[in-house]
Parts: C-alpha cells; structure tokens; sequence
C-alpha cells in the first residue's frame, strides 16, 4: 500500500528534545512533515535549560528533513502555534508530549506539586492545542496526540498528581474526538511506555533498553495520517507492542421495581453479585451507548408493582431459566386512557394530511364521522407491552433490552376503536421461539373498553439477538405468520415520501425510542443517522390500504400483519405495492431510493358492510324518521327538486352518541329518492349531517335554530355544507336549514 508520507504537513512536538518527543519528531522529518521542536531544555523536575531542541533540529535537518525550534513553555501555547505559523503557514498536527515529574506520596504532595504536574500536562496541552485547533477546523483537517499514561489508567504509588492529571488528558481527548469529528480532526491518546529520561531510574536496564522510544513512534505517525480514521481511541505503546483499551461494564442491577419506588442500602447489598458480575458485560464506545441501556430500563420499569401472583413467574424454581422462562408469562390489564388529541397527534404521525381524501376524518374532531385508524390499536398495546411489567415478571431470564428487534406486528380489529375513553390491556407470552442467532418472543394482547367487550388483539413478535441455541422450538403454531404476495403485477401501487421530522412526531404518541431521533444514539444500532419507527412506517401502509379498498370506512379494516425486513431513513420515499385477493389484500412496501423492502409478507383482511350497520336499532323507531317520510312524500309532489339541488345528503341520526340509523335523501339520481340506509348508488354523498334523534326532532319542529345547532355541535355536517340552504323545499314550514 506504499510508505505512509506527510509531505506538505505541518507537525508540532512538545517535550521534542529528547525519549519520545525526539522520535516523533525524528520519524515525522523523515516522513516528509515540516516539524517544530518544541522544548525548554529543562531536566525531568522541570528545573534548567539546555540546547536540547536545537540539537534535534538539526538531526532532522541533517537527514534532509525541515524543522525549526522553539524554546516557549506549553503554558504559552500560543507562542508555540505562531511558530508553526511564522515559519511553515499552517498547523495540522499537534502531538502533546511535554511532561515532568514531582513524585510525592500522597500525604507528602504540596501544593506546587501538585499545581506545577497539571499546569505542563493538562493545562499545557489544552492551551497548545486551543491555539491550534481553530486553524485545524478552517483547513477542515487535523490530527492531535494526548500522551496519558498507565499510571493515569491503573494509578500508580508516589503519583497521586501525575495520574490524575494523566487521566484528565483522557477526558480532554474523548471530547474534542467529538467536538472535532465535524471537521475532520481526530483526537486520540497515547499511554506509552518508553525509556526515557523519566524513566531510567525506574525501569530495570535490561527492559529499559527494550523499551527505546523510536518503537512507539509507529503508533503515533499511524494515528496522525490522514488514512487513519481512529478517533477518540486510547492506546498502549511499548517495545513495539501496541494495544487499543476499551470500557467495559457489568449489565447490572436496577435496585428497584416501580419509578415509583426508591432505593435503600439494603437493595443494592443484596443486588451486589448482579451488580459486579461481568458476565456477558457491555463494552461501550460512547456516553451515548453508556447511557442507551440505563435509558431503555427506565422506560421498562413499571409505574405499577409487578405482579407476583402469576404462577408461570415461578419458572426459574422450576428449573427453567433463559429465553424459556418467558413462555407463559402473563400481565393483568393495563388501563390506556386517550382522547381526540391522541388519535390526531398518531394519525399526523402516520402522514394524515389535509390534502387526503376524507382528511378531517381522522384529523377533526367535529368532523361527523371523526374516527381511529384501526392502526392506533398498536398504541395501547404497547404502553401496556414496554411499561416494564413483562420484563419484572420473568424469572430466570434477563434478556439485553439494546439487542431487541421488532420481527412481526399483527392486529385485529374486533370493532372500531371508540374515540375516546379508557381501553385495558392484558398479555401473555404465547411462545418463545429458537431461531439460533436470537430468541422470539411471540407475545398476544387483549384490549378492551369498560364493558368489557373486546375491541382489539395484537400479536408482537420481538427477536432478541444472540439469545438463541437454548434449546427451543423453532416453530409455534401459536404465532400468526405472514404471507408472501402474489407473483404477478400489483393491483395498485401508492407513494408517499416520509418527512424528516415524521419520527419526531410519531414518537408522541408513546415509542420515544431516542433510535429514531438521536444520531448518537443510532450510531451506536449501528445506523448512519436516525431510523423511522417500523409501526410508523406500519401505520402508514395501513392508512394507505384504508383508503384504496375501504374508502376510509374503518368498519372495513379487520385485520394486518407484516414482517418488518428493513428500516426507513426519514425523507426517503416508501412504495406501497398492493394485491386484492376476495376479503384479503397482501402489500408490501418497499424504499423507492434504495429498492429494499422494509415491510414483507403483509396483509390486510377487509369486510364488506351492508349500507346499514347491524348494530343499528331500526331507523324507522327513532322519532325523527316521520320527518323522513314527510320529505319523501314532498319530493314525491316536487320531483324538480333533483334538478335544482343535484347533490346527494347522509343523515346520520345518533342515539346518546351511538349511531342508530342512517338516511340518504338522494336529489341526483333519477326522479330523487329517500330512503333508509347509506347511498344506494355506492357515490359518496356530498353532504353528511351528524345529529342526535332528540336533536332532529327539535329541529324540525322549529324549537331548534340551525345555525345554532351547528355553532354548538349539536349538528355536524361536512362537505359541502352550503346545499344544506337547498332542504329547505323537503322541510316542513317551520324549520330553517
């Protein structure tokens, strides 16, 4: 792959007149680097001067390389950097290397000790370096050294004030790795073993002279090129051996069961082996990733106690322990309280929008025929599924939250959800599956409203990575599977081109994942930027659907299941390919910018209603269809009414708030017609009223103003609300419209 050159790069060394300074700087001049020199010349306590800089410039020059020297304390990193730029313009590598020793034992380090080890170590290699670094970030490169030690890694007898300042030069690098990654300056820190003049009276001869400093100076050169994309890394240096540290981290114990609950001294004794157990341990990279497992526990710990009374939880005094401890696994109901807002606030999130067909359906509360999404079914289900309670209740298994994948998202519509109210929620673990690289939870819920009726069923199917080969079965019949489309040209095809802020929104309504929002945090699932929330992407599919085959009518959708295969980046473009086969139409969706699917073998099962809903008492009890009958034998003496209106009218007459009949008063079609039920002719009506029976009657009876109803929500009407004005030759005298 060819020499490692720096030609045309500018180096700075501090601490370069001698041990390893001097084979930074020696190596980077023979590299072709332009290199400033920088050393007082004083001795290992900071103490003297001596010519030690120019000796080294003139060891590179000798070797046909270019440097200059400079004789400026690290406090005067400024004086250092306008070195650089007096004699070569420019600064693109800082390597921080100065140090001294003052070795006390702790009880004996005064405060000059102390004061004068952090101001050349920490204090001098953050002034050199803010010096440096806004000239790195206008070039939009730079490449900088901390020099730590092992002594600041593991501490070390006699040197209370140089490992903490060590160490502190750690902290300082992490951060300007992440400050400085925007514009191409990357920072890592060097704890290197070398024989040096702080080091000869401590290291025995023999491993002194294995230890010489021009075998650490590979490591530095590497780190500083501009092919080297390590940043924000800490690495050992030593006779050649080189070795890249990294964190690790017990998984831990939350010492507590509820958000509700404190902790005691008590709970973390006898948590204390969980806590200090590095079994399977994590090993994060950022405080990003440090904090992503803390975050996901808390959102799972449960507002509520845990259960104990689910036998199946005794799992594990049974001998059942891992992935199998969850089969059987029960959660008492859940209440989920919401209302219009909630239901607004999803479907914006799903990509509702105005400019929709039947948009104010779903977007309006006072719209007559204001409905759910048969989709928010997840949502319920969910706050119940990720509150905490399924995790609190396994005995035996204890799966990494930060390793769960959602697989699979089946819903049933049993009836149309209410739009509002308190819906409750219970689960149970109906199998766990052994897919060899994970584990696959398939968990079924419930939900249903105060009376007890059920109103949905959700089947969750979450892959936990690297739990598998436990020794379970592969396949359940327990689990709803999906189905492939069919080989042939969709029916219909659907855009819809995602938002970059769609996951900002969708995440109100529960799944505040930080994946979908954080680039931090994707970063560390492995993701370039944020993803877009699967039943997000889910829900979108589903209005789609919704729309295409039943016309916005919720009572159609009854069911639908996908298989999520891919993510979605907000903003790309989502194809929604659809098939309808009888009561059932497969969909898959896919990312129009990359061809990936993102949603396989999905389904949507549809029924077809009659014009009248069973559930309707019969339209001809309520008192307002005499006034019905009155407008049919009207228009039956005035048929030119059809021509002059031209429009078709949907009465939907409720009774206590449930709809108890429906009337379509037709001036389209033919002579006219009036009739109960919805429009015979399957055209959309281009009026609906929404009215209480009660209500009706005091409308036509004249003991009810129109407009007033209408301004109080007695009424409700949308479309085109001005043909109302048009009733006015079907109504008797003493009524306005």
């Amino acid at each position: 792959m060819g020499e490692l050159r720096f030609d045309g790069r500018v180096v700075i060394v501090t601490g370069a007149g001698g041990g390893l300074g001097r084979a930074y700087a020696l190596l980077f001049g023979s590299r072709g680097a332009k290199v400033v020199v920088n050393d007082l010349g004083g001795d290992r306590s900071g103490k003297g001067s001596s010519p030690a800089a120019d000796k080294v410039v003139e060891e590179i020059k000798k070797a046909g390389g270019v440097a200059v020297a400079n004789y400026d304390s690290v406090e005067d990193g400024d004086k250092v950097v306008q070195t650089a730029l007096d004699n070569f313009g420019r600064v693109d590598i800082v390597i921080n290397n100065a140090g001294i020793l003052r070795d006390r034992s702790f009880a004996r380090t005064s405060d000059t000790d102390w004061d004068l080890i952090h101001r050349v170590h920490l204090r001098g290699s953050f002034l050199v370096t803010r010096a440096a670094f806004p000239i790195m970030k206008k070039q939009n490169f730079g490449r900088i050294i901390m020099t730590a030690s092992t002594s600041g890694i593991y501490g070390n007898f006699g040197q209370s004030n140089y490992s903490a300042a060590k160490l502190g030069l750690l902290g300082l690098s992490n951060t300007l790795a992440i400050e400085g990654q925007k514009y191409n300056i990357h920072c890592n820190t060097i704890a290197p073993t070398g024989g040096t003049r702080l080091t000869e009276d401590i290291l025995p001869q023999d491993l002194f002279e294995q230890l010489r400093p021009d075998l650490v100076a590979p490591l530095v050169l590497w780190l500083c090129h501009e092919d080297c994309s390590e940043t924000g890394g800490l690495f050992e240096g030593a006779g050649g051996w080189f070795a890249k540290y990294r964190w690790e981290r017990a998984k831990g114990k939350f010492c507590r069961t509820s958000v509700n609950e404190g902790v005691t001294p008590e709970a973390v004794r006898d948590n204390w082996d969980a806590i200090t157990d590095f079994t399977d341990s994590d090993h994060p990279t950022s405080n990003r990733e440090a904090t992503a497992i803390l975050a996901i526990g808390l959102q799972e710990l449960s507002s509520e106690p845990a259960v104990t009374s689910n036998p199946t939880a005794a799992s594990a005094s049974l001998g059942v322990t891992g992935p199998l401890a969850a089969r059987g696994v029960t959660i008492q109901p859940s209440s989920f309280m919401y209302g219009p807002d909630q239901l607004i606030l999803y479907a914006l999130g799903v990509g509702v929008s105005r400019q929709d067909e039947d948009a104010l359906k779903f977007l309006y509360e006072n719209d007559e025929d204001f409905s759910a999404l048969p989709t928010f079914a997840v949502i319920p289900s969910q706050s119940v599924l990720f509150g905490g309670k399924l995790w609190h209740q396994i005995s035996g298994y204890t799966p990494n939250l930060a390793k769960l994948l959602h697989g699979e998202m089946y819903i049933e519509i049993v009836k149309p959800l209410p739009t509002s109210g308190t819906l409750h929620t219970g689960a149970k673990v109906a199998d766990v599956l052994d897919k060899g690289s994970g584990a696959v939870l398939i968990l079924d819920s419930e939900t249903k409203d105060d009376s007890g009726s059920l109103v949905a069923k959700n089947q969750w199917s979450l892959f936990i990575v690297g739990d598998g080969n436990f020794g379970g079965p592969r396949t359940s019949n327990a689990a709803i599977p999906p189905i492939d489309a069919p080989n042939r040209t969709p029916d219909v095809t659907e855009e819809y081109k995602t938002n970059i802020d769609q996951p900002a929104l969708y995440r109100l309504s529960g799944d505040k994942n930080p994946l979908h929002l954080d680039p931090s945090f994707a970063a560390v699932g492995g993701f370039s930027e944020p993803i877009l929330h699967g039943l997000c992407t889910y829900g979108i599919a589903g209005r789609i659907i919704l729309q295409k085959f039943c016309g916005n009518d919720v009572q159609k959708f009854k069911a639908m299941k996908a298989r999520f295969a891919k993510p979605v980046i907000p903003g790309q473009t989502l194809v929604v390919d659809m098939w309808k086969e009888g009561t059932r139409v497969f969909y898959m969706c896919s990312v129009k910018e990359t061809g990936q699917k993102c949603l396989t073998g999905g389904y949507v099962d549809i029924v077809e209603t009659s014009a009248t809903n069973e559930s309707f008492s019969s339209a001809s009890t309520l008192g307002s269809a005499t006034f019905f009958q009155e407008m049919a034998r009207r228009l039956a003496g005035d048929p030119s009414l059809v021509k002059k209106v031209n429009a078709i009218f949907l009465w939907n007459i409720n009774s206590k708030g449930t709809l108890a009949g429906q009337w379509t008063v037709d001036l389209k079609n033919g002579s006219g017609s009036i009739y109960e039920g919805g429009p015979k002719t399957g055209e959309k009506p281009s009026v609906k009223i929404t009215i209480e029976d009660e209500d009706m009657l005091a409308l036509m009876s004249g003991k009810l103003n129109a407009q007033k109803a209408f301004l109080s929500g007695k009424l409700k009407a949308s479309g085109n609300i001005m043909l109302m004005q048009k009733l006015q030759g079907l109504l008797v005298p003493q009524s306005k419209m």
